[in-house]
């Protein structure tokens, strides 16, 4: 009962909201679209500050970007038990091998991916 109120209340507002949406002038514009180049550049793939280490090693191409960039880090022992965790997060953990300038070339690389 309570349901069929609340569903009664919303369709006698939508029709008393009617009138006011007839009023409207009929000769204005529609709102110009924005032009292409307002629109946010196409975001990267992964980045390392919010793809977790999991995704990175699932996908080869995202594998290799890292290992290429952080050598051994792939192959580390430890590296399963970080899956969950972001490179960028890492870093307070291997501070000397997880370098800023490490984490800029991989976004770099993962920018260009498709």
């Amino acid at each position: 009962m309570r349901k069929f109120s609340i569903v009664f209340a919303a369709a006698t507002l939508g029709v008393v909201a009617m009138p006011a949406l007839a009023a409207k002038p009929a000769t204005a514009a529609p709102a110009p679209a924005k032009p292409a180049a307002a629109t946010p550049a196409a975001k990267a793939k992964y980045t390392t500050a919010d793809t977790d280490i999991g995704t990175l090693l699932d996908d080869p191409v995202a594998k290799a970007i890292v290992e290429k960039n952080i050598p051994g880090f792939t192959t580390n022992d430890q590296v399963e038990m970080a899956r969950g965790m972001t490179l960028k997060a890492v870093q307070q953990f291997a501070p000397t091998d997880v370098t800023d300038e490490r984490l800029a070339a991989i976004d770099a690389e993962f920018a260009k991916l498709k």
